[in-house]
């Protein structure tokens, strides 16, 4: 006799596809971690660069996140994921990793943001670094909540 209960496949939830990944709320993320990212990359490159090693690294991370981002966003948007478990673990670990290289960078734009505290144009490269420091620490928790949630649904 065959067992009247739920299937494994039915238990798990479906992967959003379409505007459906706005409404979901470990993929609404995505959305929010483009635009902060975006403007972390804006603001740094509209300071002139005192520490090119170390806004370099902020601008590399936070434009190739943005990338990347966009990219999973479109997958996500046009059902190339097709509700496969694989996807979960490719997201949660592109997060988790993207949330890494975040925290390294925001460390590094806050260092940036303490040394042009002094220096040609100070007040305005200050306040420049100052907001680029705000919004990478934003986008690596928006990162850090979005790869926690995926990993915990």
């Amino acid at each position: 006799m065959a067992s009247v209960g739920p299937s494994a496949a039915s238990t798990q939830p479906a992967l959003p596809s379409g505007p459906a990944v706005f409404k979901t709320i470990p993929y609404a993320f995505i959305l929010p971690e483009i635009v902060c990212g975006t403007w972390v990359w804006i603001l740094v490159a509209a300071t002139s660069v005192s520490l090119p090693l170390l806004q370099g690294w902020v601008m590399y991370v936070s434009l190739t996140s943005c990338l990347i981002s966009l990219l999973l966003l479109l997958s996500y948007l046009l059902g190339f994921h097709r509700n496969s478990e694989n996807w979960k673990v490719l997201d949660s670990l592109y997060h988790g990793t993207t949330a890494i290289l975040y925290m390294s960078a925001a460390v590094l734009q806050a260092n940036a943001t303490i040394n042009s505290e002094f220096g040609p144009n100070a007040p305005l490269n200050y306040q420049l670094n100052s907001a680029a420091s705000f919004f990478a620490f934003l986008t690596t928790f928006l990162y850090i909540l979005h790869a926690f949630s995926i990993y915990y649904q």
